[in-house]
């Protein structure tokens, strides 16, 4: 499928239609009508929190929340069961690379599924599956019989559940808000997931010293069955009648057009692929850092889980409070970049628990600045019928994280955690050069619908 300029449009349901030639300054003044001043201080006079007054989207945020703090209990606790059953950091990359190994299988057709099925539906049929695994898993761990085969099948099973529940989650924001509100939206939903972020961790660590490992998989389950009876009480506007008419092999292939014939989505999907096969892996190393660097107990490893979620909420408000307006430039997200990979080698070479935890700070909000500004672009840019597909490649980083995960393990096991995160934190500064680079026109006036290559 050719796609050619066109004039954007609003659609009914408040997303906004931006072909590849078009410009991203032009959607982001569509998406918000008001003037510059009113985007400047929409934080402050509480702009920021407009979608909330939409019922389906509340529902929807506070499933973010309890979505976010299962997840990362789920995180702290599966990398404490197999480095505490194993002692082994090749194990450790391996558990943690499978849970996002679906993205990359799975994801691609879940994302054909989201633009073809009742959206409302698969995230029902995926939350009660990541329900129903997590507390078949309490009695096992609670009766001590748990051994690192099961510890991998629970990794997989809610990790196919989770590639078909996150793209069809992120379809479903511009569905349950005008497009008014699409940026307060965004922003909100990062906040959320940032605020679990902290909590998530610091209450896995709490968790595990005070009531043992095996109450946080009743927790997961617990917080799992609050958002399935959330996702019941929406209403989600069904999906227009072109969405079915295609076979699903012609829609994949219209969603890779779409993707391929826009350097703007193409610029997007290069700056996450950076921040989650390069840079993201250095949680799994979390533990190893915990028990041999900083030498601190599990409350200690919660505090280094939740200490970049702070930064990140920090960054989720100020950016928020710009608008539009801020999601005008690649430089913001060249520039976040540059200072994530240099966090990562100073995160590497200190001993101290107090200098890590504000390293880990600011880490946190330079990697949320990249997301969000990511993630706001591809809401307004991408089309409601091609949301879904396009959701699913965006996230197949996700699945390629895997290959991150498991080389930092290998490397851990060879060289040791601190190297292996100096040469993480390296990499990430000589790939965002190489997209600056290449990304010639990623300045202040610059639109990303431009046709220049990158």
């Amino acid at each position: 499928m050719e796609y050619r300029d066109e004039e954007p449009a609003g659609q009914e349901d408040g997303t906004v239609v931006a072909p590849p030639g078009s410009s991203v300054v032009v959607a982001a003044a569509s998406v918000s009508a008001a003037p510059d001043s009113r985007a400047a201080t929409a934080w402050f006079s509480l702009q920021a929190f407009s979608s909330l007054r939409h019922r389906d989207y509340r529902y929807l945020w506070s499933g973010v929340l309890l979505m976010g703090a299962g997840q990362r209990i789920q995180e702290v606790t599966l990398g404490w069961l197999i480095y505490d059953i194993t002692s082994s950091s090749l194990l450790l990359g391996a558990l943690n690379g499978l849970r996002t190994l679906p993205f990359l299988v799975v994801g691609p057709t879940a994302g054909i599924a989201a633009d073809r099925m009742d959206r409302r539906k698969l995230m029902l049929i995926t939350q009660a599956v990541l329900m129903l695994t997590a507390l078949s898993m309490w009695p096992l761990v609670a009766l001590g019989m748990v051994r690192a085969p099961h510890l991998f099948l629970f990794a997989l099973v809610s990790g196919i559940a989770w590639s078909v529940n996150q793209p069809v989650r992120q379809t479903l924001i511009p569905s349950v808000v005008p497009r008014e509100d699409l940026m307060s939206a965004v922003a909100l939903n990062s906040m959320g997931f940032n605020i679990v972020t902290i909590v998530g961790p610091a209450l896995a660590g709490l968790l595990i010293a005070w009531f043992g490992v095996s109450s946080n998989f009743l927790v997961q389950g617990t917080a799992y069955a609050g958002v399935l009876v959330l996702i019941s009480l929406m209403y989600v506007p069904p999906l227009p009648a072109r969405a079915h008419k295609s076979s699903p092999v012609a829609d994949l292939k219209e969603a890779l057009a779409y993707v391929w014939a826009s350097p703007a989505v193409l610029a997007l999907l290069a700056m996450s692929f950076i921040v989650h096969v390069f840079a993201q892996p250095y949680q799994t190393l979390m533990p190893v850092f915990q028990k041999d660097v900083l030498r601190v107990g599990p409350e200690g490893l919660g505090l280094l889980l939740a200490a970049p979620g702070l930064g990140a909420i920090a960054v989720t408000a100020w950016s928020a409070s710009f608008g539009a307006t801020f999601h005008r430039s690649a430089l913001p997200m060249l520039a976040s970049l540059a200072v994530l990979g240099g966090t990562l080698i100073l995160f590497s070479r200190t001993t101290s628990l107090p200098l890590a935890l504000l390293i880990l700070v600011v880490l946190g909000g330079a990697r949320m600045l990249v997301l969000v500004t990511n993630m706001t672009m591809l809401q307004i840019i991408v089309p409601d019928q091609l949301r879904g597909r396009v959701m699913s490649i965006y996230m197949l980083d996700r699945g390629l994280a895997p290959a991150g995960a498991f080389l930092a393990g290998v490397s851990t096991h060879f060289v040791g955690a601190p190297l292996t995160v100096t040469l993480m934190g390296s990499s990430v500064i000589l790939l965002t050069i190489l997209v600056g680079w290449r990304m010639p026109h990623a300045n202040a006036n610059a639109s990303y619908g431009e046709s220049a290559p990158l």
